[in-house]
């Protein structure tokens, strides 16, 4: 089995932020390595903890989510896909280069299928979100 994808959550509600980390903690091949609840706070564990994959509500107070995309520095980065309650941002989500876009409350089946993704993304070599 390749590595295992190493994850941030980002997302200013408790009980989503936990509900998400738990159904990764189920998976083997994930290892959350650390949790946000504001834009500053995930734009620092990025650059403290280099994951693979951020998973980053988009409604947060302060720098939202796509505020942490914009700051995001170029070169090589986590790829991102957003999560959140509403399905209205998908188009600006896609334009920003996310490579995934979950809706809550987010199914095993669904973030599965999203890591799966993120595997066959971080193989290619110009795998990283756009900004």
């Amino acid at each position: 089995m390749d590595a295992k994808l190493r994850v941030i959550v980002a997302d200013d509600e408790r009980p989503a932020r936990l509900f998400l980390v738990n159904l990764l903690d189920t998976l083997d091949d994930v290892v959350v390595v650390g949790t946000a609840t504001t834009g500053d706070e995930t734009l620092d564990l990025i650059e403290r903890l280099r994951p693979d994959v951020v998973f980053l509500d988009i409604h947060m107070p302060g720098l939202d989510g796509f505020g942490v995309v914009h700051l995001l520095p170029e070169g090589p980065g986590p790829l991102v896909a957003f999560v959140t309650a509403s399905d209205g941002y998908r188009d600006l989500a896609q334009e920003v280069g996310a490579f995934e876009y979950l809706l809550k409350p987010v199914t095993r089946q669904r973030l599965r299928s999203a890591l799966a993704h993120a595997r066959e993304l971080r193989s290619e070599p110009s795998s990283r979100v756009a900004n």
